[in-house]
């Protein structure tokens, strides 16, 4: 059975629960916000520029709040070349080129749930970002596939990390704090204003160091990971995931949130929470070419 197949269920017919419809909703919002700033992007806008584009996008549409600020990263920032301290991540002046790829991140949290996404894209052609985006596609099968067979986090984490290696890619997600992969988000508390730290929404934060407390005393972490702490199975829950192609100093990647339940229903026990995203329309489009 392949993946598009087995990821025909309940939930792509629109049944879900309230609760997943919101997570949906806000996913929705930033991702339209990406397509948006990426549309307008122009040679000569620096990566800070277009970090406040977005954030001043998803401001005017309601969002108070974030899991992070917006990030953009541009040519060979894309691929973290040379990354060696967080505050490397941060939006920079270095200016858009033409056919210079583009990752556009943001995560808002709007009416109380959150999202983490990333879009991939080029100011013009780009076939190089083009082929990684093309080749991201098994790396999103094989995560559903090992999360619903319920192997260990670590265990996934390296397969992917196999995967890419096949394919002669770099794994650039292992240059985020800890070589994340993804990482648990939940509800947030709803305020009018929530301050941020080092980029981080304050609430965001508490949730996310609330689970790690509650995961550490339960044996799971909310960080997927290639080190030992994230060596159990799925937790069920939302997670925001990222897997991260490098190539030569071109980077591409896709973040968006697989589902994980108590499930005994394979089909039902983890899936993508929505199949109308950019890079899977693309995926089909290409299939179907």
């Amino acid at each position: 059975m392949t993946g598009d197949t087995k990821q025909r269920t309940a939930h792509d017919s629109g049944q879900l629960s309230a609760g997943l419809r919101g997570f949906r909703e806000v996913q929705r919002l930033a991702y339209e916000c990406a397509e948006t700033v990426a549309a307008q992007l122009r040679p000569g806008v620096t990566e800070r520029e277009a970090a406040r584009m977005q954030r001043d996008w998803l401001r005017e549409r309601g969002v108070r709040d974030w899991f992070h600020l917006p990030f953009a990263w541009f040519g060979d920032r894309t691929a973290f070349t040379h990354f060696k301290i967080p505050l490397q991540f941060f939006p920079t002046s270095r200016r858009l080129e033409p056919g210079m790829p583009f990752i556009l991140d943001m995560a808002p949290v709007y009416r109380g749930y959150a999202a983490d996404i990333g879009y991939s894209g080029s100011l013009g052609l780009n076939p190089v970002q083009d082929r990684l985006m093309s080749d991201l596609r098994p790396h999103r099968e094989l995560i559903l596939e090992q999360v619903r067979e319920r192997r260990p986090l670590r265990e996934i984490y390296e397969n992917v990390e196999r995967l890419m290696t096949r394919q002669g890619y770099a794994n650039r997600h292992r240059a985020y704090p800890f070589g994340v992969i993804a990482h648990k988000i939940d509800r947030v508390k709803e305020r009018r204003w929530s301050p941020t730290v080092f980029g981080f929404g304050s609430q965001s934060l508490k949730g996310l160091a609330s689970d790690a407390l509650h995961g550490h005393r339960e044996g799971w972490s909310p960080l997927w990971s290639p080190y030992h702490f994230s060596d159990h199975p799925p937790q069920p829950g939302l997670w925001a995931v990222e897997p991260h192609l490098g190539f030569r100093g071109t980077g591409a990647k896709f973040e968006e949130i697989l589902v994980v339940t108590d499930s005994r229903d394979p089909a039902e026990s983890a899936f993508w929470l929505d199949d109308d995203l950019p890079h899977v329309r693309r995926w089909a489009e290409e299939k179907a070419a």
